[in-house]
C-alpha cells in the first residue's frame, strides 16, 4: 500500500499590526507644519486684526481709545465722496491698462512668433520693463519722460512746433495709465506668445494649403485659440493692477484723478489721517474684491489646464 505524503503547511503566527491612517497622514504633514504656522501668523492674524479694527472707531492722532461701532464704518463707505472718487480711479487704473497692455502685448507676440535675426535680443529688450521695480519706473517716467522742461515727450512736442505740457499735473490719470501699460505689456506679451507657440502646426499648414489668407487664419483659428490665454491675462492683470500704489506715490503723491483705493487707505491711516478704524474697513473691502477676482482667475486657470490635458 502506497502512502501519499502531503506537504506540511507551516503558518507563522505574527502579531497583527494595525496602522492608524490618521497618524500616518500627520507624520507626512509634520515637516510642513512650521511653514504653515508662519504663514498663518504673517497673513491670517493681521487680517483678523484688521477685521476687528474695522468694527471700531480708533484714531491715533490725537490718541483716543478704541470704541466698538460695529458696521458703522462700512455704512459710511457709500456716503464718502472721496471713497467714490477713489473707486472710479481704481476702475480706470485697472481697466484701461489691462486692455491696452493686452492689445500691445498681442501685437508684439505676433511679431515675435517668427524667426528673424536678433530675435532673442529683441525679446529680452521687450521683457525688460516688466522686470523693473515700480518705484524706478515711476521715477523714470516722471523725471525723464513727462517732465515739463526736459522730458523726452515735451522735447518731441517742441520739435513738432507744439507747446510743452505738464502731463503729471494736468493729466495724472492718463499719465499713470501710460506708465502701467508700458510696464505690463511684456507680461501680456509672454502669455500671448505662449498661446501662439502652442498652436497645432498641422492645422495651420492645412489652412494655408486650402488657400486661407493670413488674416482669415488669424481671425478664425488663432484668435479662438488665444481666447483662454486672453482671459487669463486679463484676470491676472486685474488682480495685480487693482493694488497699484508705488507709481501713484512716486509720480503724483495722490490727489484728484490719481488716488485709487489702496492709496486712499494709506492716506486715511499712516498717510496723515490716522483713522485706523475707517481705513481698515476700506482695506477689507479692497481685499474682498481682490479675493473674488482671484477666485475667478483660478477657475479660469484650472479650466485652461484641464483643456490642455484633454487635448
Amino acid at each position: 500500500m502506497s502512502t501519499t505524503t502531503r506537504p506540511r503547511i507551516i503558518r507563522s503566527i505574527r502579531p497583527h499590526v494595525t496602522r492608524n491612517p490618521l497618524s500616518e497622514s500627520w507624520r507626512r504633514r509634520l515637516p510642513l507644519l512650521p511653514a504653515l504656522l508662519i504663514m498663518i501668523v504673517l497673513t491670517q492674524v493681521p487680517f483678523v486684526m484688521s477685521v476687528y479694527y474695522s468694527l471700531t472707531d480708533w484714531r491715533v492722532v490725537p490718541p483716543e481709545p478704541r470704541n466698538w461701532v460695529g458696521l458703522q464704518n462700512y455704512s459710511k463707505l457709500f456716503d464718502n465722496q472721496f471713497f467714490k472718487d477713489a473707486t472710479v480711479t481704481s476702475i480706470q487704473l485697472t481697466v484701461f491698462p489691462v486692455l491696452g497692455a493686452l492689445v500691445l502685448g498681442a501685437g508684439f507676440a505676433l511679431l515675435l512668433d517668427r524667426k528673424f535675426f536678433g530675435q532673442g535680443l529683441v525679446r529680452t529688450l521687450l521683457i525688460t520693463p516688466f522686470l523693473l521695480m515700480p518705484v524706478v519706473v515711476g521715477l523714470v517716467w516722471k523725471n525723464q519722460m513727462f517732465h515739463g522742461l526736459y522730458g523726452v515727450l515735451n522735447w518731441v512736442i517742441e520739435k513738432l512746433g507744439g507747446t510743452p505740457v505738464d502731463f503729471v499735473s494736468r493729466h495724472p490719470t492718463i499719465s499713470i495709465i501710460i506708465v502701467l501699460i508700458w510696464q505690463w505689456t511684456p507680461f501680456m506679451m509672454l502669455i500671448m506668445l505662449a498661446g501662439l507657440q502652442s498652436q497645432p502646426s498641422d492645422v495651420l499648414e492645412a489652412a494655408k494649403v486650402d488657400g486661407a489668407t493670413p488674416f482669415a487664419i488669424f481671425r478664425q483659428l488663432t484668435l479662438s485659440h488665444l481666447r483662454p490665454y486672453m482671459e487669463l491675462g486679463i484676470l491676472l492683470g486685474t488682480i495685480y493692477l487693482i493694488q497699484v500704489y508705488d507709481q501713484i506715490a512716486v509720480m503724483t503723491g495722490g490727489g484728484p484723478g490719481s488716488t485709487n483705493l489702496p492709496y486712499f487707505v494709506f492716506e486715511r491711516s499712516i498717510g496723515g489721517g490716522w483713522e485706523f478704524g475707517q481705513a481698515s474697513s476700506f482695506s477689507i473691502v479692497v481685499v474682498v474684491a481682490s479675493i473674488i477676482i482671484a477666485t475667478i482667475a483660478l477657475r479660469v486657470l484650472s479650466g485652461l489646464l484641464k483643456g490642455e490635458e484633454i487635448a
